[in-house]
């Protein structure tokens, strides 16, 4: 059973942004699919069975130099 982790990040001002961040989040093992968009800030990451802790993707995201909103 996969999980989806949503994410709303700022920073991401084109498409150039948010493929780039898609690929360096696919990296994360443990991660099947990425969606991320630079028009809404929102970003889905799929995780398959092997857990992925959330501060271990908000980590990468924060090092591709977006930062994530926290409610």
């Amino acid at each position: 059973m996969s999980d989806v982790l949503h994410f709303k990040v700022e920073g991401m001002s084109c498409g150039g942004c948010s493929s780039k961040l898609q690929k360096n989040l696919s990296e994360i093992p443990g991660v099947e699919s990425v969606s991320a968009s630079h028009e809404t800030g929102a970003v889905d990451v799929t995780c398959g069975t092997k857990p992925v802790p959330r501060s271990a993707i908000e980590t990468v995201i924060e090092e591709t130099g977006f930062d994530v909103v926290r409610c």
